[in-house]
């Protein structure tokens, strides 16, 4: 027994030995960290790693939904920190990616090029759009911290069966000059819309995002509050569409906006404004059907907006303070300026990522979306880059501010106030001043 427990022994020894051989990071070594808000971009990472099974390295996942505010908080947190649980990749959208690539925290990121990309030339290839490029620049030093792999150029997105009851024609050319250029011609299609008993829009967010993206400045200039004339017309539209019965009145992302995509609603609704992530995530899911003659599946098209207007995306980024920069540059190069077919974004955008018949998407790259195939059965078979491509070139990404999310929450509330005879329009627009100073202490010009 002495001899078993010397033996015992001498083993533990060796073990301690050996362990204290090894350095005290050797675990993480292997090891990226990522912060993201849901699991997209985390499941891309894995993708890549699933095929490259040379590449060495696991993904630790931090995932916060940014629901109730959550999300930047614990970013911000772990930013700060830094240290072995620091986010070596994180992701912002569009809400709030100015306060990580050109606000308050984009001390944090590293440039692109930093990571050894040769980003000039990566994005002149990759053909990227100009406003994805814009937001993820940080204007301290010019460099490019951060790049999106989808594109949201916006289009209008209609229902074809409504479009020939009104105007005897649902081609996607026709249309769009029904409906624009100009909120004029759009308000005159609503009229004629509504002798037939359609609604054109649900509600007044559908048309928020084309206003809000397309206007000259954002909503913070030298630390004031400005209200661009295209934003404050807002009011005015959104009035429009609820004194004549243009729309059924419903909030976006609630249950009644989601049933105006099925027939569900007061009237019938001809038409939304989003990218192509609304159709595929949004409509696509509550429009009653999984194919063509179920529900309003595969009664849609999509033609050009009667303004040019981006909507959402996620954007890149990495942490200046990464021991494993070249892993993240794989990574990073790969889901946002890869053409190749093997890249995430030829799989995202002809939806391969994860077999043939997945949901195909347009992406950022313009070479990719210019060998790839965009029909869609839910379109009625129309190919859908034909519109988005060009949608992206009229996107304009210098009117974000690090506080939009919140200034756009107070904004559209007291819109719905004044529309809903609540309140003036001048009351409307003091009111939404003095709540921007009590929230965020931002006072209008």
């Amino acid at each position: 027994m002495r001899k078993f427990l010397a033996v015992v022994l001498s083993l533990a020894m060796a073990l301690t030995a050996m362990l204290a051989a090894v350095p005290a990071f050797a675990a993480d070594e292997g090891v990226i960290n990522v912060y993201a808000f849901t699991t997209e971009v985390p499941d891309m990472i894995q993708k890549f790693i699933d095929s490259n099974p040379d590449f060495g390295y696991k993904i630790n996942t931090t995932i916060i939904a940014t629901t109730d505010g959550l999300y930047q908080p614990a970013l911000d947190q772990a930013l700060a920190a830094g240290g072995a649980d620091a986010p070596d990749i994180y992701c912002a959208e569009s809400a709030f990616i100015l306060k990580y690539a050109q606000g308050d925290m984009s001390e944090y990121a590293m440039a692109y090029s930093d990571l050894g990309i040769d980003i000039d030339n990566a994005i002149a290839a990759a053909d990227i759009a100009k406003y994805s490029v814009d937001i993820g620049t940080r204007p301290s030093d010019g460099k490019v911290v951060g790049l999106g792999y989808q594109a949201t150029g916006g289009a209008f997105i209609y229902r074809r069966s409504i479009a020939k009851d009104v105007w005897g024609t649902d081609d996607p050319a026709a249309i769009a000059e029904k409906v624009g250029p100009g909120w004029d011609k759009f308000f005159a299609a609503a009229a004629e819309l509504k002798t037939k008993g359609y609604a054109i829009v649900s509600g007044d967010g559908d048309i928020w995002h084309a206003v809000e993206n397309s206007s000259e400045s954002g909503w913070v200039v030298d630390d004031k509050l400005v209200i661009d004339p295209k934003r404050e017309a807002f009011l005015d539209l959104s009035k429009q569409l609820k004194d004549n019965g243009y729309s059924n009145d419903t909030q976006d992302w609630t249950e009644a906006w989601y049933a105006d995509m099925k027939d569900a609603g007061a009237q019938k609704v001809f038409g939304f404004f989003g990218p192509a992530w609304l159709i595929n995530y949004v409509i696509a899911g509550n429009s009653g059907g999984t194919q063509p003659g179920e529900g309003t599946y595969g009664d849609w098209a999509v033609c050009n907006p009667p303004i040019g207007f981006f909507w959402g995306g996620t954007w890149v980024l990495a942490n200046k303070d990464t021991q494993k920069a070249d892993a993240v540059k794989q990574i990073i190069e790969w889901i946002t300026l890869d053409t190749t077919e093997d890249g995430l974004q030829y799989k995202w955008a002809n939806g391969t990522l994860n077999g043939e018949g997945g949901t195909k998407d347009t992406v950022a790259s313009g070479t990719v979306m210019a060998k790839s195939n965009g029909e869609l059965a839910f379109l009625g078979g129309q190919n859908m880059f034909d519109i988005f491509v060009p949608a992206n070139q009229f996107a304009n990404g210098k009117n974000l501010t690090q506080y939009d999310e919140n200034i756009n929450s107070i904004w559209r509330d007291w819109v719905r106030q004044y529309t809903a005879g609540n309140c003036t329009r001048e009351e409307a627009l003091a009111s939404f001043k003095q709540a921007v100073t009590d929230t965020l202490g931002i006072e209008a010009q």
